[in-house]
């Protein structure tokens, strides 16, 4: 049937045609990225499918349900294709990808060696990398500078020669790397002068992943934080963004036990029935793992996961069924079980008559294979909203992040089904199409 559209909202600019080559930078060339890495490469050659990617694979209603339009997002919406992706990486570890893949154990050989000719091709440049903000890793590819500013320009640097080099017509880059100690914001992240002048001393309250988020936002270049750091959230970061008009988007990526949450919690709400404690642990083997086995560490982690159900719960509203409930969380590195991470849930709750429930939720799951697909959907869609002329912080894009960014004043959306909403709507409005409500008021005509 034919795909019909209607003229774009007025204040919507057209998106501009994804023509020529998107490339594609991750700082970390670790478990995620090589997985990302890899599983495109795989698609390409036509030895997998895109699984668990909205972009390719999901479809988007437009219209009346009568209408029976239903294409797929990537053939409604103009998205770079799989094909115009390159790849790059910054890593303090030198090693290529096809290295660094087959270290993190997450992919068997099989699947490695399909690809292994082009893995081998993609090597790490030198990171802007400091052992004190992740103490657990330690790296020799690590670039020199006398400031932080200093290191951030070389980064910009790094990120035109890439553009360069690979005659490309756009860049996006996707934070892989690991997460960073506990920071929180001060006066140096309050104005971008702060900032800078923050940088310019060295000042500690300025990590490695900030320099990343200032470097992509100064060239232009959409930026996704994949992990809980304190990163481009900050009031300084997030106006730059908008004087520059980038989009921006985090943070920390929505994969296991907090999906599940997501999933969850919204089903408690939605019965009205009362929770008395949430217990989630889980036992995690790869490098997060080891990285999260340092309390400084772990606490950016609990930060982020500890926010979600207290949001989508609203306690204030509801303090007979929310108020004062238990929420515990606990990251155990466990060697053995390597990117297979083992989520345990035990959830107290309550119904009629105060009698108490429990459910319980034992999720195997693979990490970085949850995670690689919304890598290539935050890196489509964010050039996608570059195109289409927006800016700032991309709320829309919180469907993938554990704590996502929300305006100044807004509370952030963790329900997973009102981001899909918002996701999917965000898309029919940017393209002329009318957005759906499911009200069905045409049988009250």
């Amino acid at each position: 049937m034919e795909n019909r559209r209607l003229p774009a909202p007025a204040d919507v600019r057209p998106p501009a045609p994804a023509t020529g080559k998107l490339g594609i930078l991750t700082p970390g060339l670790g478990a995620v990225a090589t997985t990302f890495m890899a599983g495109v490469e795989s698609i390409r050659r036509g030895h997998s499918k895109p699984i668990g990617s909205l972009t390719q694979m999901a479809t988007i209603r437009l219209g009346k349900r009568t209408d029976h339009r239903s294409p797929l997002i990537r053939d409604f919406v103009p998205l770079a294709g799989l094909d115009d992706i390159v790849f790059g990486a910054w890593d303090p570890i030198p090693d290529d990808a096809y290295t660094a893949a087959r270290k993190a154990g997450v992919l068997e050989e099989r699947d490695l060696d399909r690809v292994a000719d082009f893995l081998k091709r993609i090597v790490p440049m030198p990171a802007v990398f400091d052992n004190k903000y992740v103490t657990r890793i330690t790296g020799t590819n690590v670039k020199q500078g006398k400031t932080k500013r200093d290191l951030a320009e070389q980064l910009r640097h790094d990120i035109r020669d890439f553009k360069t080099r690979n005659k490309l017509d756009r860049v996006v880059i996707v934070w892989c790397a690991s997460t960073e100690i506990f920071i929180r914001p001060g006066p140096q992240h309050a104005t971008i002068e702060q900032f800078e002048k923050a940088m310019e001393r060295n000042d500690d309250a300025i990590a490695p992943s900030m320099l990343y988020a200032y470097a992509a936002i100064m060239e232009g270049v959409p930026f996704c934080n994949g992990a809980p750091n304190l990163c481009v959230d900050t009031p300084a970061l997030t106006r730059l963004a908008n004087d520059r008009g980038v989009p921006i988007s985090g943070k920390d990526f929505k994969t296991g036990q907090t999906w599940m949450k997501t999933v969850i919690a919204p089903g408690l709400k939605a019965r009205m029935l009362g929770l008395a404690g949430w217990y989630s642990t889980n036992i995690l083997g790869n490098r997060d793992g080891e990285v999260l086995d340092d309390p400084a560490s772990f606490k950016t982690k609990e930060e982020s996961k500890l926010s979600v159900l207290h949001t989508i719960l609203q306690p204030e509203l509801y303090p007979e069924l929310y108020k004062d409930f238990t929420h515990v969380v606990r990251i155990n590195y466990y060697p053995p079980r390597g990117d297979n991470k083992e989520g345990w849930d035990n959830i107290d709750i309550v119904g009629w008559m105060n009698y108490p429930m429990q459910i319980k939720i034992n999720f195997l799951c693979r990490d970085s294979i949850l995670a690689a697909p919304i890598v290539l959907d935050l890196a489509l869609f964010s050039d996608f909203a570059q195109r289409a002329g927006m800016k700032g912080i991309q709320e829309w894009l919180s469907f993938y992040y554990k704590s996502p960014m929300a305006a100044p004043g807004l509370q952030p959306e963790h329900d997973l089904f009102i981001q899909q909403t918002k996701l999917k709507n965000t898309l029919r409005h940017l393209l002329g199409e009318d957005q759906i409500t499911h009200l069905g008021l045409e049988y009250y005509a």
